[in-house]
């Protein structure tokens, strides 16, 4: 049977305008958080609160299966089919539809799905690391859900962290999986020097100090993708050092279309630019390399010992 021919970029690499979905993605947002509460609450503890994370599925995203005493749970947004899909080790199901609906609904639903299901975590309702962050039971602001935008952002994301994982494979010091953080909404990969790092001060908007303490606890090197938003109001993919070496900023990355921006004090590389280059891997690896370079160079990081050779 011959093989499957590859998609053309325009397939593999969506238009992900930002003001097409800005209203979808921001209930979207509010969805993944009340989700990603369930793993806060059920996952035991992990350096940089890695245990809250969820994956990019073949489907979607996961939550991969949390314990909950001798239980296990998965919780997965389909975003081919449009469903939440909640599984239990005992093999029961619930299947929640994706519409058009409010967060307050939503989180209602899926709290009685949980508890059909046999599960009760204690989660703080209310989302963080946003500006405003309204109480999940009350939040009938947010309520668009538009299907075929939802699918194209998957989809960069299915991109996104194939790439991640390549880019992971140069590097045989400590690094993070490729997860995406609700809190944020972003799809991340983050490299490390091994050197603990001055206390972060925090900061985050509705989000405690303590916790990007944790997060920023060593010197890293971090990249990943999200929709846009604040200083850079289109998808674009980012990488920043922290803390940030002298210099760095002014450091040369490639591709030509990338930049830093000092408002953000990050790289940032417009998701456009990747998604029309003849080579889309190519011009992402680019990025990833020479600012994860920059930082490690400035930051004087022992990559003898810590890159893997080709």
């Amino acid at each position: 049977m011959p093989a499957a021919e590859s998609p053309p970029h325009e397939a593999a690499w969506p238009p992900l305008p930002l003001a097409g979905w800005r209203d979808t993605y921001a209930t979207l947002h509010m969805w993944t958080q009340v989700v990603g509460k369930t793993r806060l609450a059920l996952a035991p503890m992990e350096n940089h609160w890695w245990q809250c994370t969820m994956y990019v599925s073949e489907r979607g995203l996961t939550t991969t299966p949390m314990p909950a005493g001798a239980r296990l749970l998965t919780v997965d947004f389909d975003f081919i089919d449009h469903l939440l899909v909640l599984r239990t080790d005992a093999g029961d199901t619930r299947r929640l539809p994706l519409v058009p609906q409010t967060v307050a609904r939503f989180h209602a639903q899926y709290l009685e799905a949980l508890r059909e299901l046999g599960f009760a975590p204690q989660m703080l309702a209310r989302p963080v690391e946003v500006q405003e962050a309204i109480p999940f039971a009350q939040d009938e602001k947010h309520a668009a859900y538009d299907r075929d935008a939802v699918h194209r952002w998957w989809r960069a994301l299915v991109q996104s962290d194939r790439v991640f994982k390549r880019f992971r494979g140069g590097f045989r010091g400590k690094q993070s999986p490729v997860h995406f953080f609700w809190g944020s909404f972003d799809l991340a990969v983050t490299r490390f020097s091994g050197r603990a790092a001055p206390r972060h001060p925090g900061g985050a908007p509705n989000c405690p100090d303590y916790v990007m303490v944790e997060a920023y606890s060593h010197e890293c090197s971090s990249a990943g993708f999200w929709p846009g938003g604040g200083p850079v109001d289109e998808a674009a993919f980012y990488a920043y050092a922290y803390p940030e070496p002298e210099g760095y900023g002014a450091c040369e990355v490639r591709p030509a279309a990338a930049r830093y921006d000092s408002q953000a004090r990050e790289f940032i590389l417009p998701y456009e630019a990747v998604r029309t280059s003849p080579d889309p891997d190519g011009a992402l690896l680019q990025f990833l390399q020479s600012t994860y370079e920059a930082a490690a160079t400035r930051g004087h990081w022992d990559r003898d010992a810590l890159e893997r050779k080709p």
